[in-house]
């Protein structure tokens, strides 16, 4: 048997890169092959012939090649980063590129939805508490912003936050200082702030439900996040990507998408965006019949 060709190993490369880069498994390639990964995932590196998308996001479209250009050019700073856009467009992937690119990736990463949480706990999740401050306050317990000391704090939803802890999360990003819930002093933090909204909070500055003060403390940085309807081209390789990453978790042979299929997908709004689209892929290989490799328009969601 002769040897592959170098155009047969690259296409192979390309096909297990795809699949590596949607399961987040870079780990699984060989060493070699890990290697020439490196140089399109350095936040300088330009975006080359990869069609898969850098920093760990999917996308080769004008408007995410924008996004990427950039986190090329923030992610080794220390600025307040606000990422903008709408439910599903990745806001936390961003986040995280920012620290898992920068300074501070090897230190803590930590993520709180600031919509998701009734607000007093949630003072007590990002502030920390002491014992006894309040009802089942059995023990110390320090905030992500003492247990991300050195590291990066998401806030999602941010525009959910109420009024009163926005001032408290003003003196971190003035001060450097928390203070938990019933203490009575206050301890210092270094940590980059990263927070996220699908919120107009321009206007929320004017309507006087959101500190303005805190809003530029916030945005010295703003990336906006495209919608996915608006990001030609992506939803092919998304799909793709979705289709090999699901089809490994659910440990079955490789389910591919036919071409009807993917001018369907391409033909859709997506108002969850790449989260929906998501959804979609793994609910149409969950009810794919057992041997069954091709996923074809009639599995899909009617539209």
């Amino acid at each position: 048997m002769s040897a592959p060709s170098r155009g047969e190993l690259d296409a192979r490369f390309e096909e297990l890169l795809a699949q590596a880069r949607a399961a987040g498994e870079y780990a699984a390639l060989a060493p070699a092959w890990r290697a020439r990964l490196e140089p399109e995932a350095a936040p300088d590196a330009s975006d080359g012939a990869k069609p898969f998308g850098r920093f760990g996001m999917i996308g080769a479209s004008a408007k995410m090649r924008a996004v990427y250009d950039l986190l090329a050019r923030i992610c080794k700073s220390d600025v307040s980063v606000l990422v903008r856009g709408e439910t599903g467009t990745g806001k936390e992937l961003v986040a995280r590129a920012l620290h898992e690119h920068g300074p501070r990736a090897k230190k803590p990463f930590m993520a709180e939805n600031c919509a998701a949480v009734p607000a007093q706990l949630l003072e007590s999740e990002l502030f920390g508490h002491k014992r006894g401050s309040f009802t089942g306050a059995i023990a110390d317990r320090p905030g992500h912003f003492v247990a991300a000391n050195g590291g990066t704090v998401f806030l999602d939803e941010i525009g959910d936050m109420p009024l009163p802890m926005q001032a408290k999360l003003l003196r971190v990003l003035q001060d450097g200082e928390v203070r938990a819930v019933g203490a009575n002093n206050s301890v210092k933090v270094d940590v980059r702030i990263v927070a996220a909204t699908n919120k107009d909070l321009r206007a929320m500055c004017v309507a006087k439900t959101f500190r303005e003060d805190l809003y530029f403390r916030l945005s010295v940085v703003t990336i906006t996040l495209p919608p996915l309807r608006e990001r030609e081209g992506d939803v092919r390789l998304l799909a793709r990507a979705f289709a090999a990453r699901v089809s490994a978790e659910m440990k079955r042979e490789p389910v591919e998408l036919s071409e009807a299929a993917l001018a369907v997908l391409e033909a859709s709004r997506w108002q969850g965006n790449v989260r929906e689209l998501d959804n979609e892929i793994r609910r149409a290989i969950a009810l794919l019949p057992a041997g069954r490799r091709v996923i074809d328009p009639s599995d899909l969601t009617p539209r």
